[in-house]
């Protein structure tokens, strides 16, 4: 008889997802699906809003990466208003983007990985977490609170709260950088360059202990697709989007947000509440990519950063083309903070960082309007259509995690091949599947969106569990 092994809920995540796997009658796997289990539905409630509260709104959609989500909603209403924003804003927002940044690679690594690297993928779950990493390694705790600190700590200094800001609006931001605060942020930095240092050195030693793991954690050909400048270099918050095949060829460059929904469609699948994007001139699935840190390290030339560069170039050793394991996601993660902290020491040197011209003003001047931003997690895009009075009439966004949604779908079928034979399985070995989702740090709470009518599957269950009646809703 076939059987169903279930993980519910997957741990260490942000939001509520689970895992089934089926096996065959010989208990081999035959199919493994990741489930986003929620759903919310922020475009809809956003309907009839004026377009100038919708960063508000939308930083309430995530607590892990509000910054993110005001950055991209705030360049769509921009776009709507068809304004360019003050130089001294862009600089602050990107420093602001990057301190978001540096906090959530921290929690997903520190916190929500490092117990399975430091302590062992069959270690005891009752140990297997941050305070068992601090317990066992101190330095290495330390470090990772640390740097999550600095992050919390420097968007609390510019945005005044550490959770759902405000104060990115569209025109720019509300208030100037000012002094004091520069230098509170220079004088954190020394501390936090010396953690990430220390988590790179313990990461680059301990990889090829996790060479199994490296072999089937989501490793397959897949695109790629991030944001780069003009020189080639990683970008978070402007530039324009690249798209890479599994060989590093760019099949295309250049997409800007107003191109985007050319490029990029999206499908839904019945088992899951996130939808799947795909690149149009492919189909889906066969156009389904990759985003986040793995792909920004992939797609881009250089970090634009002489620490970052050098860790880049080593990062770009470990394959003769793209790195297609999702193992190296982790690798990448600690990369993206060192970029961070340094870009984040260049823009506070910026000669006009103090400036006082911060927002600039204007109404409605287009009736649509779209933006972009590199997430902690990959790219975001938000895309509005408003009536003559700057009221919300459709919104949609595309989250970072339904872009890695069917690369993490395919990571539990492939983990799950690999380590469960005859019907056969331990806590370890469900806890590697697991994993797998873990190395792309899904957001479930902001990537759970419908689109068109969601399939809707009802079970009659009896007492004993038998299905005695269902109803399906295409």
């Amino acid at each position: 008889m076939s059987q169903t092994i279930t993980i519910d809920p997957v741990t260490r995540l942000e939001g509520h997802g689970k895992i089934t796997i089926q096996l065959d009658s010989q208990g081999e796997v035959q199919h493994a699906h990741f489930h986003v289990t929620q759903v919310r539905g922020f475009e809809r409630f956003s309907e009839g809003r004026p377009f100038y509260e919708m960063p508000g709104l939308m930083a309430r959609i995530c607590g892990i990466c509000p910054v993110s989500h005001l950055i991209a909603s705030a360049k769509a209403c921009e776009a709507i208003m068809a304004i360019r924003i003050p130089h001294t804003a862009a600089q602050l927002r990107r420093m602001l983007n990057l301190a978001q940044m540096v906090q959530s690679h921290a929690l997903s690594f520190f916190y929500l990985s490092s117990p399975d690297l430091l302590l062992g993928m069959e270690s005891d779950p009752a140990t297997r977490h941050i305070f068992g990493v601090a317990a066992a390694r101190p330095d290495l705790g330390r470090a990772g609170i640390g740097l999550r600190r600095f992050g919390q700590h420097m968007i609390e200094l510019l945005a005044e709260k550490r959770i759902h800001p405000g104060w990115i609006v569209p025109g720019g931001v509300t208030e100037p950088l000012a002094s004091a605060k520069r230098d509170e942020i220079l004088s954190q930095l020394p501390e936090a360059f010396a953690h990430i240092k220390l988590a790179l050195d313990w990461y680059k030693r301990i990889a090829e202990n996790f060479r199994p793991e490296i072999e089937v954690f989501a490793n397959f050909p897949s695109l790629y697709m991030g944001l780069v400048n003009d020189d080639e270099s990683v970008e978070f918050t402007d530039g324009a989007l690249r798209l890479i095949d599994a060989r590093g060829n760019i099949i295309e460059d250049g997409i800007t947000a107003t191109r985007f929904t050319e490029a990029i469609g999206e499908a839904v699948e019945p088992y899951s509440y996130t939808k799947f994007a795909y690149y149009k001139p492919l189909g889906y699935p066969d156009g389904c990519y990759r985003v986040g840190p793995l792909a920004r390290l992939n797609i881009a030339r250089s970090m634009g950063t002489p620490l970052a560069d050098k860790e880049l170039a080593e990062f770009k050793q470990l394959a003769s083309g793209p790195v297609q394991s999702s193992f190296y996601y982790h690798h990448a993660r600690l990369i993206d903070i060192l970029y961070g902290l340094e870009k984040i020491e260049h823009i506070l040197a910026d000669p006009h960082i103090l400036d006082k011209q911060v927002r600039a003003t204007a109404g409605v001047n287009r009736l649509e309007g779209a933006g972009q931003a590199e997430a902690p997690r990959g790219t975001l895009h938000h895309h509005y259509k408003v009536d003559e009075n700057g009221k919300i009439v459709w919104a949609n966004l595309v989250i970072a995690t339904g872009q890695n949604n069917r690369a993490m779908d395919q990571g539990v079928l492939q983990a799950a091949r690999h380590y469960v034979k005859d019907g056969k399985f331990t806590d370890g070995v469900l806890n590697r599947v697991e994993a797998v989702v873990r190395t792309f740090d899904p957001c479930l709470s902001c990537s759970t969106h419908a689109f068109g009518q969601m399939p809707l599957v009802l079970s009659l269950l009896s007492p004993s569990g038998e299905v005695v009646d269902r109803l399906v809703r295409d």
